[in-house]
């Protein structure tokens, strides 16, 4: 089933995303993780983002075809441009369709750590845009792929300003993707000021806000610093006086992130996509939560 088609049916939609796991005794631990999720919360789908090369970027695209076809889940397999020629995109994506996974978040990837500047393929994209305008373009498969896209309710760090980084999250609308998912975020006046600009420049496919649980203050210090996302002062005191009591850092985070869901969700967002870290400790505690807190909205 095509992703965009489990939006707009009245009640909130949730997945989440995992990341390739290094190791086989890794690769257990995950599809145990998917499994406890499956059997406690009906996902509506998996996600499994796209390793930085060599053999865990090989392990996204496996986990991916894995959990489809024996947890039976309906699986989101991202795809980046980072060190990849037309042909070499093209191949991945027959392999994944050739199991069943035909839903691809279609992204650029990642700068060189450090600061540098992303530096294309010299026979690939520059772009998430011209990624996601070649798999539409496909001519036996692009119809029939559900395809997704990032959007940055603080702006892409590479963006100069909110009307250039609108004019290109628009662009992936009317290159074909079907729905977007957003980079984390701990403020939802922000996703929801998004939205509306949004709106107004006419995307009209489902935004879904991406929460991601804080377990490591020094981990989300570092993400947010990459993603271009603010921590508010609030959370940030907070998690700063509890800094090396780990257990303390969770529970103000779980705290946080539920707060922020529930909010998300009595105000119209069409669900919670969850960046679970390869972590379901968090995310369950967090969902159980949500169940708990919600007056309104049916699960």
């Amino acid at each position: 089933m095509k992703i965009a088609d489990i939006y707009g049916k009245g009640r909130p939609v949730f997945s989440f995303e995992f990341f390739p796991p290094k190791s086989d005794q890794a690769a257990e631990e995950l599809y145990e993780a998917v499994s406890e999720l499956k059997e406690r919360y009906r996902p509506d789908f998996i996600s499994v983002t796209y390793g930085a090369g060599g053999s865990t970027r090989g392990r996204g695209v496996s986990v991916a075809k894995r959990i489809h076809s024996e947890l039976e889940l309906n699986v989101l397999a991202h795809l980046t441009c980072t060190d990849h020629s037309t042909e070499e995109i093209d191949r991945v994506v027959d392999e994944l369709v050739g199991a069943g996974v035909e839903n691809i978040l279609a992204l650029r990837g990642d700068a060189p750590a450090g600061g540098g500047a992303f530096v294309p393929h010299a026979q690939g994209f520059s772009h998430a845009t011209e990624l996601i305008q070649h798999l539409r373009s496909r001519d036996e498969i692009g119809a029939e792929l559900g395809l997704g896209g990032a959007c940055y309710p603080e702006n892409h760090p590479e963006s100069p300003n909110r009307t250039e980084d609108m004019k290109w999250t628009l662009a992936k609308q009317e290159a074909g993707a079907e729905f977007l998912i957003s980079q984390l975020f701990f403020d939802n006046d922000d996703y929801f000021a998004s939205i509306e600009r949004g709106r107004q420049a006419g995307l009209t496919i489902p935004i879904v806000p991406g929460i991601m649980p804080i377990t490591s203050v020094s981990q989300v210090e570092r993400f947010t610093k990459m993603c271009g996302a603010k921590i508010p002062a609030e959370l940030m005191e907070r998690l700063d006086k509890r800094r090396d009591h780990p257990g303390r850092v969770m529970a103000i985070g779980i705290e946080w992130a539920i707060d922020q869901c529930v909010d998300l969700l009595e105000r119209g967002a069409p669900g919670i996509h969850f960046y679970t870290l390869n972590k379901s400790e968090a995310t369950r505690t967090i969902l159980a939560g949500i169940h708990a807190g919600m007056r309104s909205a049916e699960f």
